[in-house]
């Protein structure tokens, strides 16, 4: 316990440290530096572009034995660094094992005299499982965001996660939150014309995600768009519930959620919109996990297109989905957008309510 404590005492005093010796106002454009994990390299490329700095150098090492490391190979003392890496698993590397090279990765740039250091998570690993809902169960969030600040981590920014308050807090270090509302709003607001519209939350528990989506819509097009929500009853990873709450028929509906992992959720709310006369189906969702059976899910009929965002590359789904089916919308002008009001002391809300 007294260890603990003074853990905690030592960052705070390193932190007081470095306030006494700058302020965030010395912060100059040319001290932003850049970087992005070899498995996050070709979405921190297009972040880099976008917010036309370039990718700083540094090395990432494999050893015999599993252990790996990361180290920059610029100087960082006194700079303000970005480290892009979006947690999720993949074939060869696990969220595990980015999760551990981020945090080892940052614990490196903290000793190599880095004044401020931001990871920019598009996909934040654990979000999902943020209370407990059976006896003993772990809260992950949680145990996530104290190994960031355990490494003094200075920031972290996300995009969509599941649960905001949770999130927020979850951590004692800033936590941004980025929506990709705008970039679904845009891409609906451009082909939906004059028809009646409805955004539809797949569950009681997103409504308000989708109420947001509804109010920025209908700013875009200018009149009215209707709301409606699906009953949802989850047990042992069964999902049931059928009922609509809300006018659906001779409507074009929008669903929207945070993530898609299986498709299951998304396929039970569009066959309930269908069966009620929505004329046409849309899903929207920020993360595209396509898990299991998520490939014939998305071959269901009921289905017209899905958007979900590059935070996350569809490598799980057959190419001939791509562009048809299923449609990748580019996150990161909005990521790059962030990081450089965050550097500059710039306003993320008012960069959401653009």
């Amino acid at each position: 316990m007294w260890a603990g404590a003074c853990f905690k005492s030592g960052i705070l005093f390193r932190r007081c440290q470095r306030l006494q010796t700058r302020g965030d106002s010395s912060m100059t454009e040319d001290a932003l530096c850049l970087f992005a994990l070899d498995a996050s390299r070709a979405y921190g490329k297009r972040v880099a572009a976008a917010l036309g700095s370039p990718l700083c150098s540094h090395e990432e090492r494999e050893f015999e034995d599993g252990e790996h490391k990361a180290r920059p190979l610029e100087n960082v003392r006194g700079r303000d660094v970005y480290v892009i890496h979006s947690l999720y698993g993949e074939p060869g590397i696990s969220a595990n094992d980015k999760l551990v090279r981020l945090l080892f990765f940052i614990g490196a740039l903290k000793d190599a005299s880095a004044a401020r250091v931001t990871a920019v998570c598009p996909y934040l690993a654990y979000s999902r499982k943020d209370r407990r809902t059976k006896p003993r169960d772990p809260v992950s969030s949680r145990y996530v965001a104290q190994l960031f600040e355990a490494v003094d981590t200075d920031r972290v920014v996300t995009l969509d996660v599941h649960n905001l308050a949770a999130y927020q807090n979850a951590f004692r270090i800033p936590a941004e939150h980025l929506e990709a509302r705008g970039l679904f709003v845009a891409w609906f607001a451009a082909r939906l014309g004059n028809e009646p519209v409805v955004v539809v939350s797949p569950d009681a528990g997103g409504v308000k995600r989708a109420d947001a989506l509804r109010d920025a819509l209908a700013r875009a097009l200018g009149r009215p768009v209707g709301s409606a929500f699906m009953e949802k009853r989850r047990s042992e990873g069964v999902v049931s519930g059928e009922a609509v709450v809300g006018e659906v028929g001779g409507m074009t509906a929008l669903i929207i959620d945070d993530l898609i992992s299986s498709g299951t959720t998304l396929a039970r709310a569009a066959r309930a919109c269908k069966a009620l006369g929505a004329r046409r189906v849309f899903a929207a969702a920020t993360h595209g996990m396509f898990a299991g059976a998520a490939e014939r899910v998305l071959a269901d009929a009921a289905l017209e297109k899905v958007l979900v965002t590059d935070a996350i590359p569809p490598f799980r789904l057959p190419p001939a989905l791509l562009g048809q089916r299923v449609e990748v919308l580019d996150s990161t002008p909005l990521v790059a957008e962030a990081i450089s009001r965050l550097h500059s002391g710039g306003s993320l809300v008012e960069l959401l309510q653009d």
